[in-house]
């Protein structure tokens, strides 16, 4: 079923790597103003939605974030995401790789790795129990300018630098899902406990390029605003401003999620890999800098 979900809310995301744009409405029901988050995504209103039963669900909207601009991001971008209740997250692969082989001229090769063995065949390291010392060293090793001297806050922030400057560079042609992220980087995903525990999780590059994040959905209310939690307290840390939480998201996932998995897949991206664009204001009619 296709839904439609508000762009504008009074809660907003609490990812530290995300931050929101915002507006304000006054006027009946709030008389001096009321702030409001564009959606960086339509996820927190489509998951109440899958709390009220209404089954498979999927949206495309445009999208908004602060911050984001450049050869692969633009502030305001549009979003396919759905919702399979009864998938976990290798199912919602194989739905997503029917679905691009199916918009491409022609077949591409496809590969599977999980986030573990990336790091390995790549970079020759198991990143799971890495420290920041490590990861460092790692990327000096790999000539990334600075690394040396660079100050990052945590161990995802190394991972996440390896990742763009070492790994999706030699991602090379065709599709590849990356699967079983590190526990810390599980977002709103399920945790699979094991040596080590890893996220459910995974995301689509084609052609190295980044095209979509899924999850097999966290349904624990009470987890759920746990890491909520961390993420303001990560956030305050940085100096960054936190915005309200999603009470309502909170209330439709102790009224019970089904199990189900979900993924948002980037459209102006996928233009990009299927015209051969190198910049994605090449696929957009305005752009950030002529909106």
């Amino acid at each position: 079923m296709e839904v439609d979900t508000p762009a504008c809310s009074i809660a907003a995301v609490t990812d530290p790597a995300i931050e929101s744009l915002k507006t304000a409405y006054t006027g009946p029901g709030a008389p001096t103003g009321r702030q409001l988050y564009l959606h960086t995504s339509p996820e927190f209103g489509m998951k109440r939605l899958l709390a009220s039963g209404v089954g498979p669900i999927y949206q495309i909207c445009k999208v908004f974030r602060e911050g984001e601009a450049g050869r692969l991001h633009n502030p305001e971008f549009t979003l396919l995401e759905w919702y399979q209740p009864g998938y976990d997250h290798h199912r919602l692969m194989d739905e997503m790789e029917a679905l691009i082989q199916a918009v491409l001229s022609e077949p591409c090769p496809v590969r599977r790795l999980s986030y573990g063995q990336l790091f390995e065949d790549i970079l020759g390291f198991n990143p799971y129990p890495a420290g920041s010392e490590e990861l460092r060293r790692v990327a000096v090793d790999q000539g990334i300018a600075g690394a040396s001297a660079l100050a990052l806050p945590d161990r995802d922030a190394w991972l996440d630098l390896l990742m763009s400057h070492c790994i999706e560079p030699r991602l090379g042609s065709g599709m590849c899902f990356v699967y079983d992220y590190p526990a810390s980087q599980a977002s709103l995903a399920r945790i699979r406990q094991g040596e080590p525990p890893v996220a459910e999780r995974f995301e689509l590059y084609l052609d190295g390029i980044e095209l979509a994040n899924g999850f097999h959905e966290l349904g624990d209310h009470a987890e759920q605003r746990r890491r909520f939690q961390a993420d303001l307290e990560c956030r305050q840390e940085r100096g960054q401003v936190n915005p309200p939480v999603d009470s309502r998201l909170l209330d439709a996932l102790e009224a019970g999620l089904p199990d189900s998995s979900g993924v948002a897949l980037g459209i102006d991206r996928l233009l990009m890999c299927i015209t051969g664009a190198a910049h994605i204001s090449e696929v957009l009619a305005f752009p950030f800098d002529r909106a």
